[in-house]
């Protein structure tokens, strides 16, 4: 028989869950008392190929957490230009005495050495099973499940429901705050025949950022822009697509030479953080983020973090304490969410607000130029993309 009460729910066992049961359990929250649920299945979830950017600071939790090493690259420094333009700047590992600024790694490699700390642990997880309803009572929250494949349906309860799967901005219903962005994002993998190992470019443009990430044998490729560019480029042939992509981001890594399958994001800013008596949502699942400054994730594992800190606190999980915990977990969170929102906000409006040649987009390559001139700025956004705000 499948055990139906647990005193915590945490749907969605993508990063920002399966490391949130893991933190609970290295906290000293029981292992059987935890239930994590997803709609996909592990092999499903480790053949992911999506490339994610790890910074420095989430590498230090997923270690404390038992799930690192990943198979992923190191960044040692960050190029940030505007294509064709004055202004840049440099931000390098070593002025910062950290081994790296942060890691590129692919979504299933990430995902594949938690699964295996869990199964360790003994953590249950319950897929493909996806979360039907929810119905908050006076003192669980029941959840109503169904069977992805079977369509069986089936019923459990918990002291505490975390919300961890958050989708993609185009499947989201409307939070409290919302911008379409007029872009997506392309991803996908390609190599040069000049590469800069362990540099990221991040090169902004009049139709939204460009950022190539080191990794394994080439870079992973993130182009932001309005969807009707996209939707040229996405109907281009491989070789057409390469020449596009050489006279967005330059010669700087020589040639571009081969591309891997191409996939499309809209892009959008959907964020309300919101508790209640026996609920509350982390990571996308609260905050849906642009990926410009790869952020998103980063984010996440941090809510993950410190919610895990905040339960492992809570004595009992009784009503009043539960209610407590999830509002100190809110309020410590606060800053760091509000200002990683709007750092993203900002940077994704403003460098794709203006036409080239306009004085805002001369201000912007000014701004670029003096990150390098002015250290306690530049200091300040390093630490932002490396540890958020602490």
């Amino acid at each position: 028989m499948m055990k139906t009460d647990f005193d915590i729910a945490i749907c969605g066992a993508g990063p920002v869950g399966q490391a949130l049961a893991l933190l609970l359990v290295k906290q000293g929250v029981p292992a059987n008392s935890i239930v994590l649920l997803d709609a996909k299945t592990a092999t499903q979830a480790e053949n992911d190929a999506r490339s994610i950017a790890i910074s420095y600071g989430s590498q230090q939790l997923l270690q404390r957490a038992g799930s690192w090493p990943v198979k992923a690259t190191a960044i040692q420094e960050i190029h940030v230009s505007r294509r064709q333009h004055f202004g840049r700047s440099l931000i390098l590992a070593s002025d910062y005495q950290v081994p790296a600024l942060g890691y590129v790694a692919r979504y299933g490699d990430i995902i594949r050495p938690m699964q295996a700390a869990l199964q360790t642990a003994n953590v249950p997880m319950l897929r493909p099973f996806f979360v039907e309803a929810t119905e908050e009572q006076e003192q669980v929250v029941s959840l109503t499940l169904k069977h992805v494949e079977t369509g069986a349906m089936s019923e459990m309860t918990a002291k505490v429901l975390i919300q961890a799967e958050g989708g993609t901005f185009a499947d989201q219903s409307q939070r409290g705050r919302r911008h379409d962005y007029e872009q997506t994002a392309i991803i996908s993998h390609v190599r040069c025949d000049q590469p800069m190992p362990q540099r990221a470019f991040e090169r902004f443009t009049d139709q939204g950022p460009l950022a190539l990430l080191p990794q394994e044998d080439g870079y992973a490729l993130v182009w932001c822009a309005r969807p009707a560019l996209v939707s040229t480029l996405l109907a281009l042939d491989d070789n057409a697509f390469l020449s596009a992509l050489q006279n967005a981001f330059g010669h700087r890594l020589g040639q571009f030479t081969h591309i891997a399958a191409r996939h499309a994001y809209p892009l959008g800013l959907n964020a309300q953080a919101v508790a209640t008596q026996r609920t509350v949502s982390i990571g996308n699942a609260a905050q849906t983020l642009h990926p410009v400054a790869g952020q998103g994730l980063n984010l996440g594992l941090r809510d993950a973090h410190t919610l895990a800190k905040c339960l492992s606190r809570c004595d009992g999980l009784s009503s009043s304490t539960i209610a407590e915990c999830l509002q100190t977990f809110m309020a410590e969170r606060h800053q760091d969410r509000q200002l990683t929102i709007r750092l993203t906000d900002t940077m994704a409006r403003v460098f794709a607000s203006s036409s080239d040649g306009s004085p805002m987009q001369s201000l912007l390559g000014f701004t670029l130029g003096a990150l390098d001139i002015c250290k306690p700025i530049k200091d300040v956004l390093a630490g932002q993309m490396m540890f958020g705000w602490r």
